[in-house]
């Protein structure tokens, strides 16, 4: 399922994606999610709070529509960071 089903712009999506390429912001990013599970990932609350840290660390200003979308498509997906199938399929979507 798509990203964009979920209220959240290709635009965005763009940025992230550029400003993921400074590998300072890369390596805080790795930071704030290196520890995070399958469980945390399906934990609402966590999920909200890793949004807004890693857009703190973007510097990118979410509406809470936004966050919302962002929120619910984490979710949705049932990511579990340690399969690499998971991992893989993101990495597809996002591409």
């Amino acid at each position: 399922m798509s990203y964009q089903n979920y209220g959240i712009k290709p635009q965005l999506v763009e940025r992230v994606k550029l400003k993921l390429k400074n590998s300072a912001v890369k390596d805080r990013i790795r930071l704030l999610l290196g520890s995070v599970t399958k469980y945390d990932l399906q934990d609402r609350v966590k999920v909200r709070k890793l949004v807004k840290s890693a857009a703190v660390i973007l510097q990118e200003k979410l509406t809470e529509a936004q966050e919302d979308g962002i929120v619910a498509f984490i979710l949705a997906q049932k990511i579990d960071p340690n399969n690499t199938f998971h991992l893989l399929k993101l990495w597809g979507m996002f591409r």
